[in-house]
């Protein structure tokens, strides 16, 4: 005999996924690359003050984390960071260069020694940061992206490639890194060298341009004394974006662009694989790989429509063969060694994973990083991939995970509550994977609904530019037109809705609960609140211009930055909502959220604001993450008038 299903109100059935497992499975292998035959990757510690760990795969399978707290292994380069570490085996022995967090050196590593630094610190602004290594033991130097700062504002910074001793001379000596390039663009992605030696290949831009709005390839003959020379221009442009660049094992430059609407590969200017679809994707991180050339010619890559797959491109036939799998969704993760290729994928019923695929058998497995269910798989949610139909006629492309629990149905006179989550960037998309935050909602009776709204990624780029000047319209017109649907065709209550979002997804938060009546209460979790401050110094340098796209021209729209901020509207607010903000965030820095509150004050509207010490952009320590889920379940539960069992109530103020 099955167990009785029981009939719950929605949003008070019992859940073995509480907040604190939810948050000790926050966060995904990432950057993984080869040492030699070996597979390497970084890895978050949640429970470690949110750290990221090097994880070595020894030949017998075996995983060892390298590197024991406090190292953390991360780039604070354009604040979003990068590939943080490089390897490669010097006489028979690993020789490892990483990011330290904390004071951002380079370092150098070998198993069973000490870490030692390469780099020395700045007392200027931020100091010095490093991204995206490449290790030459043959000139005794790493290769890389060098971010410095030369004042205390967030944009007096310069960008550029740089050489550093790997015999840490230049540890307390800012001379003895050699300088490659001019600066002449205001960022730069790491280098790429041919396997000749003779050649690097990297990528500029400029502000006000974004990476996904236009970028330029770059190509430098190397001299036989090490440096870069006759830099030329060979791809992109203001209009045509170029996020990333390699060489074939036969020395051909392989690249992705933009110029037909679609991120499609190109060897020596040629396309390859001419499809609508993505084979690249947003760089918000220097280092992300969506390609991979193998030794014999053919070319791992992740692509796709929506979600991206993990395949092989033989150049030749422009045929893709497609790895097997419970994988729906891979990260731009993707290195390859000889004939071997790793990458980092996940899917409905599994975090992400380390993948490693065998091109000769097609053959994929797990290898590192495995999923282990931390609950019962029939607790976690089915989630459909959907297309609902906006203002004019438009696409919305969304993935809604409905309420979904083995023993619990809700009343059969009620419809479930249902949450809208906005993603952030706002150039992103939401991945196709399981997220134990979501079942953390779905498991109890509520739905969630994530909108790739106009200006996402994977769709091309005419989607993509959907969002241009219309930031604060389309992606609430299109979170609203989701949720309104879901209520027309009897899915969801349409009198409990809700939306989320961090950051740009905050933006649309705030964003929607002032300028629509579509939703009962909200979750806004470091957001933007202010175009005025937020694009005059009170952000990083990365994104100081991206409202110039998102938003308009400051200089022929001034008026436009005013009227869609929601600082500007906040009297417009009337439901409750919750407001959630790491005090270290230098992207959305506090002052937003203050000023915005100040605005509300005395207008009775109830609310709460937390703030967590120590937490940037995006927050990473276990202990807030089960903070900030449990006050968001518990502002849905004081609204839609629910009673979810072992919650604490939020205070709301007013």
């Amino acid at each position: 005999m099955g167990e009785t299903v029981r009939t719950l109100s929605y949003g008070e059935w019992p859940s073995p996924i509480d907040a604190a497992t939810a948050a000790a499975h926050d966060g995904s292998p990432e950057f993984a690359g080869f040492v030699g035959d070996e597979v390497w990757w970084t890895e978050p510690r949640p429970a470690e003050a949110g750290r990221r760990t090097l994880v070595r795969r020894h030949a017998d399978g075996t995983e060892e984390s390298v590197l024991p707290a406090p190292w953390n292994v991360r780039t604070r380069v354009i604040e979003y960071g990068g590939l943080p570490w490089a390897g490669a085996v010097h006489d028979g022995a690993p020789v490892v260069v990483f990011v330290n967090f904390a004071d951002q050196r380079l370092y150098r590593y070998e198993p069973g020694g000490e870490p030692r630094p390469l780099t020395p610190v700045s007392p200027v602004g931020e100091g010095l940061r490093w991204a995206e290594p490449v290790l030459l033991p043959e000139r005794g130097e790493v290769w890389c992206v060098l971010e410095e700062f030369t004042g205390d504002g967030p944009s007096d910074v310069r960008r550029v490639l740089a050489a550093v001793p790997v015999d840490g001379s230049a540890a307390d000596d800012r001379t003895a890194v050699r300088e490659l390039t001019d600066g002449r663009h205001r960022f730069v992605t790491g280098p790429r060298l041919s396997p000749d030696g003779r050649r690097a290949a990297w990528i500029g831009w400029d502000h006000p341009r974004m990476p996904w709005d236009g970028t330029e390839l770059l190509v430098a003959d190397i001299t036989p004394g090490g440096t870069l020379t006759g830099a030329r221009t060979v791809a992109g442009g203001p209009e045509e974006s170029v996020p990333q660049a390699d060489w074939t094992h036969d020395g051909r430059l392989l690249y992705t662009s933009d110029r037909t609407g679609w991120w499609n590969l190109y060897r020596d200017g040629q396309p390859l694989c001419p499809r609508e679809e993505e084979f690249g994707g947003p760089l918000w991180k220097l280092g992300h790989r969506w390609f991979a050339p193998l030794d014999g010619g053919l070319i791992a890559v992740v692509h796709g429509r929506g979600a991206p797959a993990l395949g092989v491109l033989d150049p030749e036939t422009g045929e893709v063969v497609d790895a097997a799998g419970p994988w729906t969704e891979f990260a731009p993760s993707v290195a390859a060694h000889g004939e071997r290729v790793v990458a980092v994928g996940a899917g409905p019923r599994s975090g992400h994973e380390v993948v490693e695929l065998d091109t000769r058998t097609g053959r994929a497995r797990v290898i590192g990083a495995a999923h282990r269910d931390a609950v019962d798989p029939a607790y976690y949610p089915e989630p459909q991939v959907r297309t609902f139909t906006g203002p004019d006629g438009r696409e919305i492309h969304a993935q809604v995970y409905p309420p979904h629990h083995p023993g619990c149905t809700g009343p059969a006179d009620r419809l479930p509550p249902y949450v809208i989550w906005a993603h952030g960037g706002p150039t992103g998309r939401v991945p196709l994977v399981l997220d134990l935050e979501i079942a953390y909602f779905t498991s109890r009776g509520i739905g969630v609904a994530e909108v790739n709204y106009g200006g996402s990624t994977g769709y091309g780029r005419a989607y993509r530019n959907r969002l241009r000047g219309q930031w604060g319209v389309v992606d609430v017109e299109d979170c609203a037109a989701v949720a309104l649907a879901l209520a027309d065709e009897g899915t969801a209550d349409r009198d409990r809705l809700a939306i989320r979002g961090g950051s740009a997804g905050g933006w649309t938060t705030a964003a929607s609960l002032t300028t629509t009546d579509v939703y009962a209460c909200g979750t806004i979790i470091y957001p933007v609140l202010d175009l005025a401050g937020w694009g005059t110094g009170e952000t990083h340098d990365f994104e100081s211009q991206y409202l110039e796209s998102l938003i308009g021209p400051r200089a022929e729209v001034p008026g436009r930055y005013t009227e869609r901020s929601p600082v500007e509207h906040a009297d417009r607010l009337t439901v409750p909502f919750l407001m959630l903000q790491g005090l270290d965030d230098v992207i959305c820095p506090p002052v937003q959220c203050e000023r915005f509150l100040a605005r509300l004050a005395g207008r009775g509207v109830p609310h709460a604001y937390l703030t967590f010490e120590g937490e940037s952009h995006g927050f990473r320590r276990a202990e807030t993450m089960v903070r900030a889920l449990e006050a968001e379940l518990s502002l849905y539960a004081q609204v839609f008038g629910m009673e979810p069992p072992g919650v604490p109530a939020l205070e709301l103020g007013t």
